[in-house]
């Protein structure tokens, strides 16, 4: 059984390649708020993503989260630790979703990755119980998941409120 616990377990960068790509190319290994600098580096890459056509922009989400499950659990497996905090490469999912059919501009980013993190981190219900519940690959790259549609929906209604009801 995995540790919930992951005091003292470093990631590696130059491990496998699971443990480079659930770092999120590296910015896992931040010693402080590392799903915070996970989510920072899911911005530029988002920025390439965002001017794909729509279904494009879809499967990547699909594509990454299905990859996400497999790169999440090895990566957990060989820390020995479930949801080490250094494993966000379910933060880039969850920004990309958050991202959905939003309109490229700073605000948007900025508010975008505020909502992200603020789910991500309070983890209201369900996405708690998900998140205590669950294992595996599938338990790590969930809770994001819905963080991500959490925050997708609160940035749709806030930019429906600021930019369409004004």
């Amino acid at each position: 059984m995995l540790s919930k616990k992951n005091h003292k377990v470093k990631i590696r960068v130059n491990g496998s390649i699971a443990q480079f790509l659930a770092s999120g190319f590296g910015s896992g290994c931040a010693p402080k708020a590392p799903g915070t600098f996970g989510t920072l580096m899911a911005v530029p890459l988002w920025f390439f993503a965002s001017y794909l056509h729509l279904y494009a922009y879809l499967l990547l989400i699909i594509c990454m989260l299905i990859a996400g499950i497999w790169i999440c659990d090895q990566a957990s497996k060989e820390l020995g630790v479930h949801d080490h905090g250094g494993i966000v490469w379910d933060e880039f999912v969850g920004f990309f979703i958050t991202m959905i059919f939003v309109p490229v501009s700073i605000f948007n980013v900025i508010l975008g990755f505020i909502l992200f993190r603020l789910f991500d981190i309070v983890k209201p219900y369900p996405i708690k119980l998900l998140d205590e519940k669950v294992s595996g690959g599938f338990g790590i790259m969930i809770d994001d998941v819905l963080a991500g549609i959490f925050a997708l929906l609160s940035l749709h209604a806030i930019l429906y409120i600021l930019f369409y009801l004004s």
